[in-house]
Order: C-alpha cells, then sequence, then structure tokens
C-alpha cells in the first residue's frame, strides 16, 4: 500500500522545517516545490540523506513544477512574499492574493480531493483566498496560525512556572497577530487552572509577550520564526492523516459561529481525516467576547483589500 502524499508550496524557512518534521513522522511521501531553480531539489536531497539517520523511509521530492504533487491528500501552501521597506499593506495583500491564487489553482488541479492548509500571510486573508479559488467545501481549507500561537502561549507559561511544557494546555482565538485573544480561563498545567498558579500581573505580560511572539524574532535573526511554524504545520498533517480528532485552534471559515460569518478566524476545532470537522465554541465572558469580536473587525478589515 503506498504511503498518503503530502505537497508543501514555498520552501522557504517554514516550508523546508515542515518537511523536516513531517518526514520524522514517517506518515507521509513529500513533494517540495519551488520556483526558485535548486532550492527545493538540493533541500529534498538534503532531507532525504537524514532519512537513514531519523530511521524513516518515505520519498522526499523536489521540484519547480507542480507534477509531483498530483493526488496529494494535503497541500501546505506557504509562498507568498514579506512586507517590503515602503510597501503598504494594500500592496502587500494584493501580491500574496495574487502568489495564493496561483498556487491554489495549480495544485487543485492536479489534487481535486486534497486538504489545503494554508501558512502564507496575511493568514486570514490568504486562506479565505484559497478557500474561494478552490471551490472546496470549508472542512477541506483550514489554516495554521493558533497552533503555533497557543504552543508560544503554552512555552511562556511552562518558562514563568519552571514546568513541564507538554503539562501545559492553552487556548488561543482569533487573528494571528496582536489580536490574537489568549484564553488564561482555558490554559492550565495538568488540570490546574493557570489562573491559580500565576497572578494576573504575571499573566497579562505573557499574554502580552504572545501577541507579539513573531515579533521578537526580526531583531535576533532579521528574519521570521521557522522551527515552531514547521513543527505546528506537521501536528496539523498528522492530525488529519492518523484521523486524530484532536483539538486544536486553527484558522476555519465561520458561518454563524461566535456570532460571526464570511471569515477565517482563529477558533478551536476538531481535526481528522475530513479537515475541519467541527467547530467548538466556548462559552466566552463578556471580555473574552469582546475581544474576540475586536480581533473578528480586523480580520474583516484586511478581507476588504483582497480582490479575487
Amino acid at each position: 500500500m503506498s504511503r498518503p502524499r503530502v505537497s508543501i508550496i514555498g520552501a522557504g524557512n517554514v516550508g523546508a522545517a515542515a518537511a523536516n518534521w513531517i518526514a520524522q513522522t514517517g506518515l507521509a511521501d513529500l513533494a517540495l516545490i519551488d520556483i526558485v531553480s535548486g532550492v527545493p531539489q538540493g533541500k529534498a536531497l538534503d532531507l532525504q540523506q537524514a532519512l537513514p539517520i531519523l530511521g524513516t523511509s518515505v520519498k522526499v521530492t523536489g521540484s519547480n513544477d507542480y507534477g509531483p504533487t498530483k493526488d496529494s491528500d494535503i497541500v501546505v501552501i506557504t509562498a507568498g512574499v514579506p512586507r517590503k521597506e515602503g510597501q503598504s499593506r494594500e500592496d502587500l495583500i494584493a501580491t500574496n492574493v495574487r502568489i495564493v491564487s496561483d498556487v491554489t489553482r495549480q495544485v487543485v488541479a492536479l489534487s481535486p480531493g486534497a486538504i489545503l492548509i494554508v501558512v502564507s500571510n496575511p493568514l486570514d486573508a490568504m486562506v479565505y483566498t484559497a478557500l474561494k479559488v478552490s471551490g472546496f467545501p470549508k472542512a477541506r481549507v483550514l489554516g495554521m496560525a493558533g497552533v503555533l500561537d497557543a504552543a508560544r502561549f503554552r512555552a511562556f507559561v511552562a518558562l514563568e512556572l519552571g514546568v513541564s511544557a507538554q503539562d501545559v494546555a492553552g487556548m488561543v482565538l482569533g487573528g494571528h497577530g496582536d489580536q490574537m485573544v489568549p484564553l488564561p480561563r482555558f490554559t492550565a498545567v495538568n488540570g490546574v487552572p493557570v489562573t491559580h498558579l500565576l497572578p494576573k500581573k504575571k499573566l497579562d505580560a505573557i499574554i502580552a509577550r504572545t501577541r507579539q511572539g513573531g515579533g521578537e524574532f526580526l531583531p535576533l535573526l532579521k528574519t521570521s520564526a521557522w522551527v515552531a511554524p514547521g513543527a505546528a504545520v506537521a501536528q496539523m498533517v498528522e492530525a488529519i492523516l492518523l484521523d486524530q480528532k484532536r483539538l486544536l485552534p486553527c484558522a476555519a471559515y465561520l458561518e454563524g459561529e461566535y456570532g460571526e460569518s464570511g471569515l477565517f478566524i482563529g477558533v478551536p476545532v476538531i481535526v481528522g481525516a475530513g479537515g475541519v470537522e467541527r467547530i467548538v465554541e466556548l462559552p466566552l465572558d463578556g471580555e473574552e467576547r469582546r475581544l474576540f469580536q475586536e480581533t473578528a473587525q480586523k480580520v474583516r478589515e484586511t478581507l476588504a483589500l483582497v480582490k479575487i
């Protein structure tokens, strides 16, 4: 029996890291695609040579065309450009809408049954673009941001408390960026609410750091993070391929849930073989709901700039 196929469009840092993490699971053959000649081929070859050490036997292919993506079970879209100096937000969105639209058309033509995981930024607008261009049902198009944001939140809580990060369960709602809504009420250390373990001032500082989590890397690395984002993608891929029914925060398309419709935004969802199998509505209190509505408004403002 052949293995599932996962294709990653964009062989930059995040795409290559995602390929690395996914290859280590041994769950799927991989196709790494990029427009830059030699880059996907070289990174695929490097990863293929690491597999004997990692103890897995998947096949990794690098290419500048979409042929190797045919009949993919999952397609991960990381393609896009970062904002350049002097470039307006509107120009950035227009450029990445064109890129994600083109990528989506090409992968859908070859893999009409695939599930799409979008990583490109601005995330909520790009996953919306992929849904509209693909014509796929909403369950088969989702965005990666909440898993990463929640991991950062959990990591900061673990560091502050001096506990194992694997014992920290946390939840983050909303858009990807400084409008996200970490939820201390739904965060616990092995079942103990974090609100019982940390004072409000400490929690507020952790929330602020989580919201600015991506920005910490720019002065340090002069670029964005890639290891944790790649791991977040791999967790979503594994949940789908193994039909794990994981409760994960993902950008999902809302049709009335949380009082919002017609947009992608980070919410808790059950992720399994069907993609987004169910959106879980949490009982938000007044302040949490206010913050969620604020982040939803920011997403709507971004969507207004999307021209497909």
